[in-house]
Protein backbone atom coordinates (compact mmCIF):
# COMPACT_ATOMS: atom_id res chain seq x y z
CA UNK A 1 0.00 0.00 0.00
CA UNK A 2 1.13 3.55 -0.63
CA UNK A 3 2.27 6.15 1.85
CA UNK A 4 -0.21 8.17 3.90
CA UNK A 5 -1.12 11.62 2.56
CA UNK A 6 -2.35 14.49 4.71
CA UNK A 7 -4.90 16.88 3.21
CA UNK A 8 -6.24 20.02 4.86
CA UNK A 9 -9.92 20.68 4.08
CA UNK A 10 -12.07 23.59 5.11
CA UNK A 11 -15.03 22.68 7.31
CA UNK A 12 -17.69 22.98 4.59
CA UNK A 13 -15.77 20.77 2.16
CA UNK A 14 -15.01 18.19 4.83
CA UNK A 15 -18.63 18.12 5.95
CA UNK A 16 -19.82 17.61 2.37
CA UNK A 17 -17.33 14.81 1.75
CA UNK A 18 -18.13 13.12 5.07
CA UNK A 19 -21.81 13.16 4.13
CA UNK A 20 -21.07 11.62 0.74
CA UNK A 21 -18.91 8.95 2.38
CA UNK A 22 -21.60 8.21 4.96
CA UNK A 23 -24.21 7.80 2.20
CA UNK A 24 -21.97 5.14 0.67
CA UNK A 25 -21.40 3.43 4.00
CA UNK A 26 -17.65 4.07 4.01
CA UNK A 27 -15.27 6.28 5.95
CA UNK A 28 -13.93 9.60 4.72
CA UNK A 29 -10.43 8.20 4.13
CA UNK A 30 -11.79 5.38 1.99
CA UNK A 31 -13.99 7.80 0.05
CA UNK A 32 -11.06 10.16 -0.60
CA UNK A 33 -8.86 7.23 -1.64
CA UNK A 34 -11.56 6.06 -4.08
CA UNK A 35 -11.88 9.59 -5.52
CA UNK A 36 -8.11 9.95 -5.88
CA UNK A 37 -7.78 6.52 -7.51
CA UNK A 38 -10.50 7.30 -10.03
CA UNK A 39 -8.90 10.66 -10.84
CA UNK A 40 -5.46 9.08 -11.27
CA UNK A 41 -6.93 6.57 -13.75
CA UNK A 42 -8.65 9.40 -15.64
CA UNK A 43 -5.41 11.39 -15.82
CA UNK A 44 -3.46 8.36 -17.09
CA UNK A 45 -6.08 7.67 -19.78
CA UNK A 46 -6.03 11.34 -20.79
CA UNK A 47 -2.23 11.23 -21.17
CA UNK A 48 -2.43 8.03 -23.25
CA UNK A 49 -5.08 9.58 -25.52
CA UNK A 50 -3.01 12.75 -25.95
CA UNK A 51 0.08 10.72 -26.87
CA UNK A 52 -1.98 8.65 -29.33
CA UNK A 53 -3.18 11.87 -30.96
CA UNK A 54 0.42 13.15 -31.22
CA UNK A 55 1.50 9.90 -32.88
CA UNK A 56 -1.45 10.00 -35.29
CA UNK A 57 -0.68 13.63 -36.19
CA UNK A 58 2.96 12.73 -36.81
CA UNK A 59 1.98 9.82 -39.05
CA UNK A 60 -0.47 12.04 -40.95
CA UNK A 61 2.27 14.55 -41.84
CA UNK A 62 5.20 12.17 -42.31
CA UNK A 63 5.51 10.17 -45.53
CA UNK A 64 8.21 8.05 -43.89
CA UNK A 65 5.91 7.18 -40.98
CA UNK A 66 3.06 6.42 -43.39
CA UNK A 67 5.33 4.07 -45.35
CA UNK A 68 6.39 2.35 -42.14
CA UNK A 69 2.75 1.81 -41.10
CA UNK A 70 1.82 0.55 -44.56
CA UNK A 71 4.73 -1.90 -44.56
CA UNK A 72 3.96 -3.03 -41.05
CA UNK A 73 0.34 -3.68 -41.92
CA UNK A 74 -2.56 -4.57 -39.69
CA UNK A 75 -2.31 -7.89 -37.85
CA UNK A 76 -4.94 -10.44 -38.77
CA UNK A 77 -7.13 -11.81 -35.99
CA UNK A 78 -5.71 -15.01 -34.50
CA UNK A 79 -8.45 -17.20 -35.99
CA UNK A 80 -7.57 -15.90 -39.51
CA UNK A 81 -3.89 -16.88 -39.17
CA UNK A 82 -4.45 -20.63 -39.29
Amino acid sequence: MGAPVSVRLDEAVQSTLEGAARERGIGLSTYLRDLATAEAKRVRREKIRAETQRVAAYIARSPEAQAFCAAWGTPAPIHDRE
